[in-house]
């Protein structure tokens, strides 16, 4: 019998499948917290059949009508009139680190709108570019990123560089810092610390970032003779965003 013992609807079943002695459930809260933040997840089609993933995670954590994922990779004002009309309204958010992008909590202080939904993007980092540049939507809400210190707990999945964070991480941190509550963080964390525990406990590995295994001489695999794809590991190298 599937263990269901927090009622978690049935999309949640990757996670709720698991044997009993990893499951995950008495990492999630009791009831979903109490937030007045919309957040809209854009997962890549990729990442949907992914098993070591953190949005379903996230989704057990927060009330149904509070957490939306579309999953896509173009979105059209006709084809989505519902993600066209949050775009358009000046309370919401969209995450995307870059140039144009204004530190989260410095334009709380600025901003005569609370931000009132936020919008992240779920994929790998070219993939993420990729829906960003390619959905005009996405230029409408104001673009942000976090300023933390922060390191991904994520620690089985590689990330690009030590500051990069994975979309509940994201999520976390944002929603802790809109809702003014720092038991957000360490709610949602939770699940994450937990899953990442029972998968080096069964075999996995603790994957370095690939900006530290470039630092220390560790990383696996030939420099690439792509001009472009050299210049991003020497950016990374010497921690310089990309």
């Amino acid at each position: 019998m599937v263990r269901n013992c927090l009622g978690l609807h049935i999309k949640y079943k990757i996670y709720l499948i698991r044997p009993q002695k990893v499951c995950l459930c008495p990492f999630l809260p009791v009831h979903p917290l109490h937030i007045s933040t919309h957040l809209y997840i854009i997962q890549h089609p990729a990442e949907e059949n992914k098993v070591l993933r953190t949005v379903p995670l996230l989704e057990a954590c927060l009330p149904q009508d509070k957490c939306k994922v579309k999953i896509g990779r173009r979105f059209s004002e006709e084809r989505d009139t519902e993600l066209s009309t949050v775009c358009r309204k000046s309370g919401t958010l969209i995450f995307y680190p870059g140039a144009e992008a204004t530190n989260l909590e410095e334009f709380i202080l600025d901003s005569p709108v609370y931000p009132s939904t936020i919008i992240i993007i779920d994929g790998t980092w070219s993939q993420a570019k990729d829906i960003f540049y390619k959905n005009s939507l996405f230029r409408f809400p104001k673009q942000v990123q976090l300023k933390t210190t922060i390191s991904s707990q994520y620690v089985i999945r590689m990330q690009p560089t030590n500051r990069c964070l994975s979309t509940l991480e994201c999520a976390a941190v944002a929603l802790s810092i809109l809702e003014k509550n720092n038991s957000i963080l360490e709610t949602l964390l939770r699940p994450l610390q937990a899953l990442c525990s029972f998968q080096l406990q069964h075999g996995a590995q603790i994957r370095l970032s690939k900006e530290y295994l470039l630092k220390n001489g560790l990383y696996p695999k030939p420099m690439p003779k792509n001009k472009r794809k050299l210049r991003k590991m020497e950016l990374l190298m010497n921690s310089v965003k990309i």
